[in-house]
């Protein structure tokens, strides 16, 4: 157990990994809380707000140079009042004053400093801040001279001017305009849009750093379905290649066992190079892409993929209630145990590592698909981190290779395989980096979503079993039974923070997907009712659209709307589609109205920027097409029902709802049909309902006669 000189802060009391990380700074540390405004008020002094997590490789940067700094610990206690926050327990806060610095500085990231009026008024901020000038950067203890003495000269001129910036925030908060209606174009702007940033060469959005952006895909995925575009799909197909193939995916996973799964963005344009902390969020969604690749392609290289993200969340992530936890770091203790600690140390291999741990032949052609090189194989290293390391990164083909070396797929496979299982096992070996082990509700959701999903493809019990447990943990620890509201944070046993939007987005997107995997009425009625009470505390009835907290909530200056699809999808992106789709289960027209009117609400931002809200374009398609529903007949021979169910959930379906009720199709009391001669579903599309299909064949006629397609689908 890690010893400390120091006495503990307020943050020994709180729950989050990353606030008990800095618990024994000497910083005088406040959670977010009332008590700290007030001292603020009381001694007039300003808020200096930290907000950070706990797989940050920047966060514990400054924390070692400036909060364990007896000096600048002191001036920070002496000069303000210090509050520390985890933005995954605290989107809100974190969305709210990161507004605030990349409107002022041009840019974001983590930590996140901000200086505060005690009214909560944001007048400086920016990111990480070295302790002393450097890096062409203001020093962090300089800083803090700066605006302890401006403060105290005149504190008052700091405030009025913190209050105008609030109002500045207010006014870029609000939504655009409405604009005109939106039509098909804005589709085709979004599409063209993203070909223009691809990279053909190595995939993906942009140069370096590199992010998967799986809304993105999504959306590209989405628009070849409607428009029967191929180059779209084709982009999003090479670059879920090139990511699985790169160094941000972690090609040691090993089935029942663990490892795999994704690292949060390639600090290079290849891939090749990871910031190596692994998200939830990014394996969740990443692993419905990947899923959804399959059943548009049938090419078993992404039904892999997929499953070995889900085995690294099973096996890596999983909380024993059956909840999943939220991330592991990049950063971890180096394998020769000298007590410091390294990004990438649990993951990297030096050639002599390699040498020492595998037999020639399977080092000669592991090292071959791998990359491997004696001198290490990390060409863009600035800090020097990396050198004569190699990561992990598929270059060539295994057939090209057995066939070079002359043996069959399958001997090339069973040297792979054993080279992985060794590498795997002294990897185990090494200190592994700290894990955040809260659950959060809304990661959780789209976990959930990626179980739900591969059981529909799959009809494997373990994808089930675990969508189904991680729904009842988190119905059972952080769901009121009586009005649906959720709390946020789930750790050791202890449940807080009250629910923000995106968890009841992400969660009722996850029970409807279970749903309609399982067609177990349970999950339906859950996410209704989860909907629900999200309409209720989140839902601007006036203007559309859902703020990120609860009404009446006190806890900033102003409720913000979301109104970007980045590294998560937007609460409200994720409403739009929930939201059209329960409607279409459910045959309640509110639910189809609110969507509606989210869309209006962002339909200024929309025409303005469609490439910013790829996952709310994924809603306005379902706008413009409608949706389809497939209604089973419960009564009807079970068979057939449950082909059905196996062949549409394999299938990419974007537009198609699946239900079921009881129906006595032509029977009468007198005379009732068996079973086998009852039809099997029914399809409706538009404004028509067709006749009933007796069996798999006859409704895949119908689908394929109602598919959707745009009038005019040339390029735009």
């Amino acid at each position: 157990m890690k010893q400390h000189d120091t006495e503990p802060n307020l943050l020994v009391h709180e729950h989050s990994p990353y606030l008990l990380q800095h618990a024994y700074n000497p910083v005088r540390w406040f959670p977010w809380c009332d008590a700290a405004f007030e001292k603020a008020r009381r001694e007039n002094k300003p808020v200096f707000l930290s907000v950070g997590y706990s797989s940050c490789h920047w966060c514990h940067v400054m924390e070692k140079e400036s909060f364990e700094n007896d000096l600048i610990a002191r001036l920070l206690n002496t000069e303000f009042v210090a509050v520390k926050v985890d933005r995954e327990e605290h989107p809100d806060i974190d969305r709210f004053y990161m507004t605030y610095v990349q409107a002022t500085s041009g840019r974001g990231g983590w930590p996140m400093s901000v200086w505060l009026t005690p009214e909560k008024e944001p007048f400086f901020g920016g990111s990480y801040f070295p302790p002393e000038d450097r890096y062409g950067m203001a020093g962090f203890r300089r800083i803090l001279l700066s605006i302890a003495e401006t403060w105290k000269a005149d504190g008052a001129k700091m405030a009025d001017t913190a209050s105008a910036i609030t109002e500045n925030l207010r006014s870029l908060a609000e939504e655009k305009p409405a604009g005109e209606n939106l039509d098909e174009t804005v589709l085709y702007r979004a599409a063209n849009a993203f070909a223009e940033q691809y990279d053909p060469v190595f995939g993906g959005f942009g140069g370096a750093p590199k992010f998967p952006r799986p809304a993105v895909l999504d959306f590209l995925l989405a628009f070849s379905y409607y428009t029967g575009q191929e180059k779209p799909r084709d982009m999003a197909f090479a670059t879920l290649r090139k990511m699985a193939d790169g160094g941000i995916h972690d090609h040691l996973g090993i089935a029942g066992k663990g490892g795999g799964g994704f690292a949060r963005y390639s600090t290079d344009d290849r891939w090749h190079v990871p910031h190596f902390e692994k998200m939830l969020y990014d394996n969740a969604q990443l692993a419905l892409t990947y899923a959804e690749a399959f059943m548009i392609s049938h090419d078993p290289f992404f039904l892999d993929v997929t499953e070995d993200i889900l085995n690294y969340v099973l096996c890596d992530m999983t909380d024993e209630g059956g909840g999943f936890h939220s991330a592991e770091d990049a950063d971890s203790a180096t394998p020769a145990g000298d007590g410091g600690a390294r990004e990438g140390a649990f993951y990297l291999w030096s050639f002599d590592e390699l040498r020492t741990l595998l037999d020639p032949e399977e080092l000669e052609l592991f090292g071959r698909l791998y990359g491997v090189k004696p001198e290490g194989n990390v060409l863009e290293d600035p800090h020097g981190a990396f050198e004569g390391l190699n990561v992990l990164a598929r270059h060539g083909s295994q057939d090209e290779e057995a066939l070079r070396r002359d043996m069959s797929d399958r001997e090339a496979e069973t040297l792979l395989h054993s080279a992985r299982e060794k590498l795997f096992r002294a990897r185990n070996r090494r200190p592994r980096p700290e894990k955040d082990d809260k659950v959060l509700v809304s990661w959780n959701g789209l976990m959930i979503s990626a179980f739900s999903k591969m059981f529909g493809i799959t009809r494997k019990p373990e994808w089930l079993d675990a969508a189904e447990k991680a729904a009842n943990f988190i119905v059972e620890n952080l769901c009121n039974e009586q009005n649906g509201r959720l709390l946020r944070r789930y750790r050791k046993g202890e449940a807080g923070i009250e629910g923000k939007a995106d968890d009841y987005a992400f969660f009722s997107r996850g029970l409807l997907d279970l749903f309609e995997a399982t067609l177990d009425r349970r999950h339906l009625d859950r996410a209704v009712q989860i909907m629900e009470t999200s309409i209720e505390l989140f839902f601007d009835r006036e203007e559309g659209g859902f703020f990120d907290t609860a009404c009446g909530e006190t806890t900033l200056p102003f409720r913000m709307k979301e109104i970007y699809d980045g590294a998560e999808p937007s609460s409200n992106s994720v409403n739009v589609s929930t939201l059209y789709r329960l409607a279409s289960i459910t045959g309640r027209n509110d639910f189809g109205e609110a969507a509606k009117k989210t869309l209006a609400c962002f339909s200024g931002s929309i025409g303005a920027h469609p490439e910013q809200l790829p996952f709310m374009l994924k809603g306005l398609m379902t706008a413009f097409f409608g949706m389809r529903e497939v209604t089973l007949n419960e009564c009807a021979d079970r068979n057939r029902i449950q082909r059905i169910t196996e062949e549409i959930g394999r299938r990419y379906l974007p537009d198609t709802t699946v239900a079921s009720r009881q129906e006595d199709g032509n029977r009468t009391a007198s005379a009732p049909l068996p079973e086998q001669n009852l039809p099997a579903a029914t399809l409706c599309a538009g404004m028509q309902c067709y006749p009933p299909a007796q069996d798999w064949e006859s409704l895949e006629r119908l689908l394929e006669t109602t598919a959707p397609s745009l009038t005019n689908s040339g390029e735009r």
